[in-house]
């Protein structure tokens, strides 16, 4: 029997992948200068536009998905006998999950069984996307909807996410620290490195002096924490900084050598929380702890 994979626009997939590989991906919304626009993976939205309204200082605010959407969604495949694998952003930034969560539970009221499997993948951006890649590529493979669940659920928490921010300015602006911090830290050429972990939060990890010792450090650590890096498809985001992620790519494929290394832009509701020319890394390896 088919099922249906699905996820949100937080995995920042290219649309192309996402269709060719019949994903549902219900979309996210964003609010910029009072108006709102649908993170739909870029089949609507000008996304090299926006991230140019976050370089000039704009500051986007962001929308969990609401129980109502869910009920809507599930309810077409739950009708037509389909059954769903949510692969949802982390619950650690988002009450999306719970109110995944909330919907399926009030479908089972009404329909009294439902075949929905509700995923929290303890991760955002591309490192959500990766999960998903991983998914898509078990099912072409023919493996059931059960056994994907559990590869997701045993490797999640293997999931490695490296990322640098360089507008340290758009953390005050965000509320994600103190205009104290951000001053001091702009007079340094402080770079962040944030890391997810294991409750699926996004956390200071480091702080490095200068951006291109930022960017060596996420080489760096993604090379120590890699296993088996011929057998991995590694995925490099970034916010409007193709050039410093290629870089990376292929300071990468220097050290290592991998199975492949993809790059994508991040989805405009990653990129108002990180600000212009952030980047991420995303591998496997060891269990986080």
């Amino acid at each position: 029997m088919t099922y249906k994979i699905m996820t949100d626009a937080c995995c920042d997939l290219p649309l192309k992948f996402v269709e060719e590989n019949d994903i549902h991906v219900i979309n996210m919304t964003i609010n910029l200068n009072g108006n709102e626009y649908l993170d739909d993976l870029g089949k609507t939205f000008d996304r090299e536009a926006f991230f140019q309204s976050v370089k000039n200082g704009e500051t986007a605010t962001t929308s969990q998905i609401n129980i109502g959407t869910y009920i809507e969604t599930f309810k077409y495949y739950i009708e037509n006998n389909e059954p769903i694998l949510y692969l949802a952003f982390s619950s650690g930034l988002s009450g999306s999950y719970n109110n995944a969560l909330a919907a399926a539970e009030m479908l089972k009221e009404e329909y009294g069984s439902i075949d929905v499997t509700i995923v929290d993948t303890l991760a955002a951006c591309l490192g959500e996307g990766l999960l998903i890649y991983e998914a898509v590529h078990l099912k072409k493979a023919g493996k059931s909807l059960l056994e994907v669940t559990q590869w997701i659920e045993e490797n999640k928490m293997k999931l490695h996410s490296w990322v640098t921010v360089e507008d340290i300015k758009h953390l005050e602006r965000g509320g994600r620290i103190s205009a104290v911090s951000a001053t001091l830290g702009t007079l340094l050429n402080v770079k962040p490195i944030i890391i997810m972990n294991p409750t699926g939060n996004l956390v200071p990890f480091a702080k490095v002096r200068g951006r291109k010792k930022s960017l060596q450090y996420l080489v760096q650590k993604t090379i120590e924490g890699i296993i088996e890096p011929e057998k991995q498809t590694l995925f490099i985001g970034h916010v409007g900084v193709p050039e410093e992620a290629m870089w990376i790519k292929n300071a990468i494929l220097d050290k290592v050598a991998v199975k492949d290394i993809q790059i994508y832009p991040y989805g405009p509701t990653i990129a108002s929380h990180t600000g212009f020319g952030s980047v991420a890394v995303f591998s496997f390896g060891e269990i986080k702890k």
